[in-house]
């Protein structure tokens, strides 16, 4: 009879070893958690399911209810202490809201983080239009980003569309597909490029309360709009070649 071979010890540090995600991996992860990567290429689009993109109902009065007090109370009291002080209250509110009831904290952690750094500019220059200057730059630096890519040849929204459907870099082999890419990059630049045109000119002449309107307008709506039309485009040439491959 054999001597029975006992198990070999598994190597603490490597037993419990686990390969790091590639870059790719890491990104293409992160992309699934923006909005455009609440919309697949291939889905029809739904108003349910662009609610969902830009954050379900409670993502949308997170993004909305700040900037509507900060207008409501400056129109009314001009105290620029309560105009940035209660809006940040109130995004304090809704993250420790969504710790209690276990739901994800990204989207509020990043809108309180916003709110608090504008609130800070704001009271330290006592000019109550700085308080949109970190969007205004946030505006400007995103533009750059996208103009620069469609300079290199290499449009991010297609880098983000290449990531969503797992097909990397193809789509630059595709003709129609690289066309509707480049595209979908410049409307999001025009999105850009219309909020700088209207909100620095704003901001230059001191007219806090039309920022704050301004910026209600374009802000979600036309982010939401702005989505729809990428996914139409991109579900266009997506869906029309997956049938002809079908086909």
């Amino acid at each position: 009879m054999s001597e029975q071979q006992e198990p070999e010890p598994l190597d603490a540090d490597r037993g419990d070893e686990r390969p790091s995600p590639s870059f790719s991996q890491s990104f293409g992860e992160a992309m699934r958690r923006t909005g455009l990567g609440q919309v697949r290429p291939g889905e029809v689009p739904t108003g349910r399911s662009l609610l969902a993109a830009i954050g379900g109902v409670r993502g949308l009065i997170e993004s909305i209810v700040p900037g509507l007090g900060f207008l409501v109370i400056y129109s009314l009291t001009k105290s620029l202490p309560l105009s940035v002080l209660i809006p940040l209250a109130l995004a304090l509110l809704f993250v420790v809201v969504r710790l209690v009831t276990r739901t994800p904290i990204t989207q509020a952690f990043a809108g309180i983080a916003g709110i608090a750094i504008s609130a800070v500019l704001a009271l330290i220059t006592g000019k109550p239009e700085d308080n949109f200057l970190p969007g205004i730059v946030i505006n400007l630096v995103s533009l750059a980003v996208l103009l620069l890519s469609v300079v290199v040849r290499w449009p991010l929204i297609g880098i983000v569309v290449g990531f969503l459907t797992n097909e990397g870099t193809q789509w630059r082999q595709d003709r129609a597909k690289r066309r509707v890419l480049y595209l979908a990059t410049w409307l999001w630049c025009g999105l850009f490029a219309l909020r700088l045109v209207v909100e620095v000119p704003l901001y230059l002449s001191h007219r806090a309360e039309w920022l704050a309107g301004t910026k209600l307008l374009l802000g979600v709506p036309l982010y939401a709009a702005m989505l729809w039309v990428t996914w139409l485009l991109v579900r266009a040439v997506y869906g029309r070649l997956d049938g002809e491959r079908a086909a």
